[in-house]
């Protein structure tokens, strides 16, 4: 395929749209990308006509979710209607299985194209890294609320499918014999296999998650275990372990007072065979009965206090509990019940997106995880592994800074500083390494008050915390965070109001992970024309 020529267009299509028609635009940016990934699957050989141009199909896909469509039967009737996507197709009609197959490879696809598409916006002088923005954002899965089942529901299904699978076999057995296949229509074709499978994959996840809590007690046993035995102050003991590791405290006094008596007895033996005298300063009382091992007992049953405690108030929740307590959607058992603004909840997937200061998604991650409080040092990675691959591909005289025109001494080719809200104000999240950052410790209008005398919310947290608090009461401090709002939230309003993103179309974390990502390397292609950095002339520029 010749790459200075992406798509083979019948001469007079040229004429169908003005030049400086945004279609133009998006065809001769694909046609710059290395797309390599894409045309690996293509099929070239064998019987059959080829298979369609990659370049058309994503750039065919690109068009259709940057104009809030995302239906391939949708896509399909407008590649023979729409004159933008005739344009595209260069006179091909790629049906919607087409479509639909082509999108369904994205995983392990898309991540390449957003780079490119990165490296575009790089080479056109965009991606302004002086300040950066961390923000998540719920969107809705292909999935209801109602397919929601707890534990006992799944089994319930599961068995039911069973039990329904049985009987057709046992059915098919009696009208053409056991063994015997007969003209019956394939299984596959009646049978609901696949939410067998969803079932069975939700019930996966319920049990992965109850073996993940069980690790992460252990693991923070095992920590405070390391903690005490390096002489560190390790403070009370976790719960769960507690009874465990006040045992083996208990063991190991009382192994050490009954090695003392053994010695004595020893000793004595000794001495009798010798002189016939017993030795000196025998033991007063059995180990048992030492203080230390009286007082390690007594922690034992503290301990022991404290779980059956614990358990009682944990069988009051879930007897108060107002929710069914732990689901998985049978639908998308990969997508969570996530909680949404003003109450509710929505099910769905939470993303996480870092945007520079010029609003470029540089790091997008779709997650199972309702909170974002875990993601910020894993998405500090991602932004500095971006802002490295911007840094490279930028033009050396394109270099620009911040909003604010200042250099937060994020060094070459780094971050300046990283704005993010409360739900990712933590002590880690504060001290773990990266660039200077400004994480609220409240709502906006605390931090408001706050900087202007009027004190709200407390003293609470660790150094960490309370030094960023009394940073933000600064007005270089409020003045800096200010600007995460337009910074983090405008490329989710426009991908959700704009592109009518609402709602994932796939099902499954790797399907859906792949159109968000796909879906935010369109928002930046788009936000590069919408700011006049992609231009024909510039275009031309960089083939040149």
């Amino acid at each position: 395929m010749d790459r200075d020529q992406p798509f083979l267009f019948p001469p007079d299509m040229r004429e169908w749209l003005p030049e400086d028609h945004p279609v133009w635009l998006v065809i001769r940016a694909v046609g710059l990308m290395d797309t390599s990934a894409f045309h690996a699957g293509r099929r070239t050989g064998g019987a059959g006509t080829a298979g369609y141009d990659p370049d058309m199909l994503v750039t065919v896909l690109v068009w259709a979710y940057a104009h809030r469509i995302t239906s391939s039967r949708e896509i399909e009737r407008l590649c023979g209607t729409d004159v933008a996507f005739r344009v595209i197709g260069g006179g091909n009609l790629p049906d919607h299985s087409t479509v639909a197959r082509f999108r369904g490879d994205f995983p392990g696809l898309v991540e390449e194209f957003f780079a490119q598409v990165l490296i575009l916006c790089a080479r056109l002088g965009m991606g302004r890294l002086g300040t950066v923005a961390l923000d998540g954002m719920k969107i809705a899965a292909d999935a209801s609320k109602a397919a929601n089942r707890t534990e006992a529901g799944l089994r319930k299904l599961a068995a039911e499918a069973v039990a329904a699978h049985a009987a057709a076999d046992a059915a098919e057995d009696a009208l053409f014999g056991e063994g015997r296949r007969g003209d019956e229509v394939p299984e596959q074709a009646w049978s609901p296999r696949g939410r067998d499978e969803r079932i069975r994959a939700a019930l996966a996840g319920l049990e992965a998650d109850r073996a993940a809590a069980a690790r992460a007690e252990q693991a923070r046993a095992e920590a405070y275990r390391a903690r005490r035995e390096a002489g560190e102050r390790a403070g009370c003991p976790p719960v769960p372990a507690a009874v465990q590791l006040a045992e083996e405290q208990l063991a190991r006094v009382t192994a050490a007072q009954q090695a003392r008596i053994d010695d004595w007895q020893a000793r004595n033996a000794a001495s009798l065979a010798a002189t016939g005298k017993p030795a000196p300063n025998p033991p007063r009382r059995p180990a048992s009965a030492h203080c230390r091992v009286k007082a390690a007992a007594a922690k034992v049953e503290a301990a022991r206090a404290r779980e059956q405690a614990a358990e009682q108030r944990a069988a009051e929740r879930e007897k108060n509990r107002k929710g069914p307590g732990p689901v998985r959607n049978v639908t998308d058992p990969d997508s969570r019940l996530m909680p949404v603004r003003g109450g509710g909840f929505a099910q769905g997937y939470n993303t996480q997106n870092v945007t520079s200061a010029d609003e470029l998604i540089i790091a997008t991650e779709l997650t199972d995880d309702p909170t974002d409080m875990a993601w910020f040092a894993p998405m500090m990675a991602r932004a500095a592994e971006a802002a490295a691959l911007i840094e490279a591909y930028r033009p050396a005289a394109s270099a620009a800074p911040d909003l604010a025109g200042q250099d937060h001494d994020g060094g070459p080719g780094g971050i300046g500083q990283a704005l993010a809200d409360a739900g990712y104000c933590s002590e880690a999240n504060l001290t773990c390494p990266g660039p200077d950052r400004l994480i609220a410790v409240g709502k906006r209008r605390d931090l408001e008050q706050a900087v202007r005398g009027q004190e709200t919310g407390g003293d609470w947290g660790g150094p960490a915390v309370r030094a960023m608090r009394e940073r933000l009461k600064t007005d270089e401090g409020i003045t800096a965070y200010r600007q995460r709002g337009h910074i983090a939230e405008t490329p989710h309003g426009h991908i959700k109001h704009n592109m009518g993103l609402r709602q994932l179309s796939v099902r499954g974390k790797p399907k859906a992970a792949a159109e968000w990502t796909f879906a935010c390397a369109i928002y930046n292609l788009f936000k590069a024309i919408s700011t006049g950095h992609l231009t024909s002339q510039a275009l031309t520029a960089l083939t040149s």
